[in-house]
C-alpha cells in the first residue's frame, strides 16, 4: 500500500494524502521519504499551483511511529530528524507554491507541527492538536518550536509544549494557531475550495509573498521593506499583473497564465 497517495484536483490542485491509517498516519522511513518526493514533483511540475495536505481514516497523523524506533535495525534520532522530518519541514516553506492541509482528525508531535508548517491549515470541528513530546522525555521538532510561538505567542507555546495538553480544534482556531475549522463533513469541500480559490490566483504573486512572509521571521524592517519592493517590481513586470489591472477596468474575472 502506497504511504502517500497523489491526486490531481482539476488542473492545478495536487492533493496528497497520508495513508497508513491503520497506525493513525504516523510516520516511518518509507512514508517521510515519500512525502518528500511527492513534494518534490508537486515544486517540479509547473501546472500544479497549489498543494493539498490531508491524511486518510480517522486522524491526520499520530507523528512518529515509535515502532520503527524501538525495532533493532530502526532509525537514529539523528537520521529521524536530519533525513525524514526536517527535509519535509523545509519543502513546505521553501515550495513557492501554497500548501493547504485539511486536518481531519488529532495531529500529535511531528503531525501536529507538519500541519502548523504548512500555508494555510483548516480542521475538522472534531480534530486536536497536541504537543505529544514532553510525555515521553523529547523537546518538540518538525518546526514547531519556530512556528507555535509565532502563532499563537511564547506563554501558550511552551505551556502546550511543557504540559502536553490537548488543543481542539475550535480552540486552536480562536488563537490564531489554525486559519478556520469546518464541520467534519465539509472538510474536504471546504479545503477544496480554498485550493481551488488559490488555483484561481496569479501563481507568481502567491509565490512571492511566500518568499516575503518567510523571510519576514527574521528581517528587521528596513530590510523587509526593501525586499518588498524588490518583489513587487518583479511581481508588477508579469504578464499576470497585466491581466489583473485590464480585467479589472473591464470589469470582468481575470484568467491568469501563471506568467
Amino acid at each position: 500500500m502506497e504511504s502517500i497517495l497523489f491526486e490531481r484536483i482539476g488542473e492545478h490542485i495536487a492533493k496528497l494524502s497520508l495513508n497508513r491509517p491503520e497506525v493513525y498516519n504516523s510516520f516511518n522511513r518509507n512514508m517521510a521519504l515519500s512525502l518528500q518526493q511527492q513534494l518534490d514533483v508537486c515544486a517540479a511540475d509547473e501546472t500544479i499551483r497549489v498543494i493539498l495536505l490531508t491524511g486518510n481514516g480517522k486522524a491526520f497523523c499520530a507523528g512518529q511511529d515509535l515502532q520503527e524506533i524501538v525495532a533493532e535495525d530502526g532509525p537514529s534520532m539523528f537520521t529521524i530528524l536530519s533525513e525524514h522530518y526536517n527535509p519535509i519541514i523545509e519543502r513546505i516553506r521553501g515550495i513557492e507554491k501554497p500548501v493547504v492541509c485539511a486536518v481531519n482528525g488529532v495531529a500529535a508531535g511531528a503531525g501536529a507541527n507538519l500541519a502548523l508548517a504548512c500555508d494555510i491549515t483548516v480542521a475538522a470541528e472534531s480534530a486536536s492538536f497536541i504537543q505529544a513530546f514532553s510525555k515521553i522525555g523529547l523537546i518538540p521538532d518538525s518546526g514547531g518550536t519556530f512556528n507555535l510561538p509565532r502563532l499563537i505567542g511564547m506563554q501558550r507555546a511552551t505551556a502546550f509544549m511543557m504540559l502536553g495538553e490537548r488543543v481542539s480544534a475550535t480552540a486552536a482556531e480562536t488563537m490564531g494557531m489554525i486559519y478556520k475549522t469546518c464541520p467534519d463533513d465539509q472538510l474536504g469541500t471546504t479545503a477544496t475550495g480554498i485550493a481551488t480559490q488559490l488555483a484561481q490566483l496569479p501563481p507568481i504573486g502567491l509565490g512571492l509573498t511566500k518568499r516575503a512572509l518567510n523571510r519576514s521571521l527574521t528581517n528587521d524592517l528596513t530590510t523587509q521593506l526593501a525586499l518588498e519592493e524588490a518583489l513587487q517590481v518583479e511581481a508588477g513586470m508579469t504578464e499576470d499583473f497585466q491581466e489583473g489591472v485590464a480585467a479589472f477596468l473591464e470589469k470582468r474575472k481575470p484568467v491568469f497564465r501563471g506568467i
